[in-house]
């Protein structure tokens, strides 16, 4: 067919047609931590802290120990000091002294001199007398206030534990006496670095023992999630609902913590599967009412429109009776239209009312405008659509129905002058393909509030009952309820000046002669 005129809008992208960039599956990145890594960091945090303490105090404990033994040698080798210490002090002479008391390596001797200052030396590891420098006697005098040892690490040879010399006689000092702490320094390294790899290989073994432990713990939370998210994924809003899914019994033992919570989720979709069966029960009810009394109300409908036709052929009646029985013919022609959309409601939630064929759905929906354009000349109508068919499977009155309630929608709710365009056109191939039909018009648009319910039955754009304006509100949620039967889609999508009406059916798709 030919292609009139388009309003010269590209044809609005439907959302499914597009491809989301940056979407984050929900849940994803919350920037919350699971249980399981909460429960693991806890863990970690305790041990690490009370290895650190158990750490701390064994080297304060060694430490000590360490020191004590070093200060039993340190008196040890004082009392050891041969008969040649006096002299040796008095001279001034520490290198004679370790030589003539045969001291082992690491023994410092630091003596007072006759000017009043100190000399001071130290047996090397080979047995070599070495003389202290000025430098390295200070670093040791600074430390001796009292005649207990000290700790001190002099510049070039290490740490030494020293002690003054004290005359016991006299109670003078006489010098200071020191032994190196090399040995020690090293055990108390070797400790250290013993401890710290036994902590590592034992934060190593808990990492993994207690991910073992609470994973194993927590797959029963896993599993009752997996339940709770495959009832979440089934259509619980129309229709028979049955809800299979329960979590285990074994899962589900109320003696424990996590039974508890597969148990009170077991009673939950219980309750939930009865209530959701009633519900169907009290609708299936309703439709069986709303379709008995439909079809039986059309038969007193039917009387009185043609009782008041038959009243209007008098020629006798006064202009008041005349007016009254036109306007008695005019409601029972209103009230026969809103039986007869509620009859096919509940026909079409019934699975009825719906003949398979072959339609081509181009042609229904262009016959659907060119009846409009009859009603509203004071409107812009134009269509757009390809040349070929477009052929779908389904029933060629309720789809014209659709597009009828679709286009008269557009021209009730807009002002003369609206362009409305009817666009015809397929998307997708294979399996994929579809039929897209859109009612585009350039009107005021549709209220936010009342978007969201269009498709509702009685939803109605103008709060008053007339019939220009207000309709019945079946209009819409009819058009729905045919387009599913057909497993469509309709949607709408409005903003000021921007109103798109959108129907999707499974089309035919091409062969590779591009016919159907």
């Amino acid at each position: 067919m030919s292609q009139t005129p388009a309003t010269g809008a590209p044809p609005p992208q439907h959302p499914t047609d597009q491809t989301p960039t940056g979407s984050v599956a929900p849940g994803r990145l919350t920037g919350k931590m699971s249980m399981q890594s909460r429960l693991m960091a806890t863990v970690f945090a305790i041990v690490a802290g009370i290895l650190l303490v158990v750490a701390l105090v064994t080297s304060a404990v060694l430490t000590t120990v360490l020191n004590e033994s070093v200060d039993e040698r340190l008196k040890n080798t004082g009392e050891s000091l041969g008969p040649e210490f006096g002299q040796n002090a008095a001279a001034g002479d520490p290198v004679g002294q370790l030589q003539d008391s045969r001291a082992a390596p690491g023994t410092m001797l630091i003596f007072g001199t006759n000017s009043g200052g100190a000399t001071g030396a130290y047996f090397s590891e080979d047995f070599s007398a070495q003389s202290l420098s000025a430098q390295q006697i200070s670093e040791v005098l600074a430390v001796i206030t009292d005649v207990r040892p000290h700790t001190v690490k002099i510049s070039g040879i290490g740490s030494f534990r020293v002690q003054a010399l004290i005359d016991s006689s006299t109670g003078k000092v006489l010098g200071v006496l020191g032994l190196a702490t090399s040995s020690e320094s090293e055990t108390l390294a070797r400790m250290l670095w013993a401890i710290g790899l036994v902590t590592a290989g034992g934060m190593v073994g808990l990492g993994v023992a207690t991910s073992v432990i609470i994973r194993r713990g927590l797959r029963p939370l896993r599993d009752i999630a997996e339940t709770a998210t495959r009832v979440s994924r089934q259509r619980l809003d129309q229709g028979d609902v049955s809800i299979a899914e329960r979590v285990p019994h074994d899962q589900a033992d109320p003696a424990t913590e996590v039974g508890q919570v597969g148990s009170s989720l077991n009673t939950l979709l219980d309750h939930v599967e009865n209530s959701l069966s009633a519900r169907e029960r009290n609708e299936a009810t309703m439709r069986r009412f709303v379709a008995d009394a439909s079809h039986e109300l059309r038969t007193p409908l039917s009387s009185i429109r043609g009782y008041s036709e038959l009243s209007l052929r008098d020629p006798t009646l006064s202009d008041t009776t005349e007016q009254s029985l036109e306007r008695i013919q005019a409601q029972s022609l209103r009230m026969t239209g809103l039986v007869e959309d509620l009859l096919l409601l509940a026909r079409l939630d019934e699975g009825q009312e719906v003949v398979i064929d072959a339609v081509d759905l181009t042609e229904v929906a262009v016959h659907a405008l060119v009846d409009q354009q009859v009603a509203a000349p004071d409107h812009a109508w134009s269509v757009e659509a390809d040349e070929e068919p477009l052929i779908v499977a389904g029933d060629a009155a309720r789809l014209s129905q659709v597009f009828v309630n679709l286009l008269a929608n557009a021209r009730t709710h807009t002002p003369a002058g609206t362009e409305v365009t009817l666009r015809v056109r397929r998307v997708g191939a294979g399996s994929a393909t579809r039929a897209v039909v859109q009612v585009h018009d350039d009107g005021p648009g549709i209220d936010e509030a009342l978007e969201a319910e269009m498709f509702s039955r009685f939803a109605r754009g103008d709060a008053s009952r007339a019939r220009r304006t207000g309709g019945t509100g079946l209009g819409l949620a009819i058009a729905k309820a045919i387009v599913e039967a057909h497993h469509g889609t309709i949607s709408v999508r409005s903003s000021p000046g921007d109103t798109t009406f959108e129907v999707r059916l499974p089309a035919k798709p091409l062969d590779a002669t591009g016919a159907q």
